[in-house]
């Protein structure tokens, strides 16, 4: 009867001794394999052997890498192949890593992994190299085709008439950014091979909405005309016809502002030799005043104003002032801050 125990213990150990056998043999006849999940350089390798592995990765490392290097803005679009940048690329160290995952453990653990299937997410970066050289070279071709000086907004008188030059944004590459990028490009095969040359924005001196603004109303006096033409918002809004001075009494011509407005005003009269009498004088609104209805101040007693002589319109003939038809000057005078600039031609 105490033999009965001992042939049971001595059969499992053999039947163990057996699986333990079978375990061994079969862990030994199974050629060691990249365990499912792995990754080289985003190239799957899981389930290869080292050999088959590296065969795989260098085949497509190469190809992803042989794509060039696309930096694009708009509609430019400036490239790096892969031959300009010598890129090389050395996989044996990862594939070993790679492999040592295939071999970690015992003969159990690994032959268990096998049947169950077992996954190990890893990704293994091979090693690249690149001739520095050439991304500051493609970056010195992007930053030439795309960098620009702001230009300021500015008005100018052209052909009589008030012009306006835009303001322009400039532009420039952040070159440290795109640097980066194009060398992960280059590094990294499962980057996005196409980089955007981000820039920065360089605002002028002067926007365009800042001259609108500072030049909200603007008055241009054409004496060859006899033209008076508001501008609102660099714009016309109206034009009206003027009296400039005649022969000996010019109106003088540059750029001024309107220095003074008044209703009804009082005339101060020049002391000039043409006031005869009247030199030095002033005369109170009414009907010898020839300054009728309205009074915007220019320049050294020259200003505009009322006529009662709606004949002289069109023609030379004040003493240096810009005359307009008193309906006119009326309906200009609330149109015009002190301050405006005018521009007599």
């Amino acid at each position: 009867m105490r033999q009965r125990p001992v042939l049971i213990i001595t059969s499992l150990l053999a039947v163990l001794l057996v699986a333990c056998g079978g375990v061994l043999v079969a862990d030994a006849s199974t050629p060691k394999k990249i365990p499912d999940g792995v990754t080289i350089g985003g190239v799957d390798v899981g389930g290869l052997t080292k050999s088959a592995a590296e065969v795989k990765a260098r085949t497509e490392l190469t190809n992803r890498l042989s794509k060039p290097i696309r930096v694009v803005h708009s509609d430019q679009e400036w490239n790096l192949t892969a031959r300009q940048a010598k890129i090389q690329v050395d996989i044996k160290d990862a594939v070993e890593q790679a492999a040592r995952l295939g071999e970690d453990g015992n003969a159990f653990s690994r032959v268990y992994d096998r049947v169950t299937g077992k996954r190990v997410t890893k990704d293994f970066s091979p090693t690249s190299t690149y001739n520095r050289h050439a991304i500051t070279r493609l970056l010195n071709r992007v930053e030439k085709d795309l960098h620009r000086d702001p230009t300021s907004a500015s008005v100018a008188l052209s052909g009589g008439e008030l012009k306006v030059t835009e303001g322009r944004v400039g532009l420039k590459l952040k070159r440290a950014k795109v640097a980066q990028l194009v060398r992960t490009a280059l590094l990294d095969p499962s980057a996005n091979h196409q980089v955007s040359a981000y820039t920065d924005k360089i605002k002028p001196t002067e926007t365009t909405a800042a001259v609108k603004k500072k030049y909200g109303t603007v008055l241009v006096a054409n004496r060859s005309t006899f033209k008076l033409t508001l501008y609102k918002g660099l714009k016309v809004a109206k034009t009206y016809g003027i009296s400039v001075g005649a022969a000996g009494h010019d109106t003088p011509a540059g750029q001024y502002t309107i220095a003074n407005k008044a209703e009804n005003p009082s005339w101060h009269v020049p002391n000039s030799a043409w006031a005869g009498s009247l030199a030095g004088t002033v005369v109170p609104p009414g009907p010898s005043n020839p300054i009728k209805a309205r009074w915007l101040g220019i320049y050294d007693g020259v200003g505009i104003h009322g006529t009662s002589d709606d004949a002289s319109i069109g023609t030379n003939a004040s003493h240096g002032c810009l005359r307009m038809h008193v309906p006119d000057v009326i309906d200009l005078f609330p149109r015009v801050p002190v301050g405006t600039p005018i521009y007599i031609l």
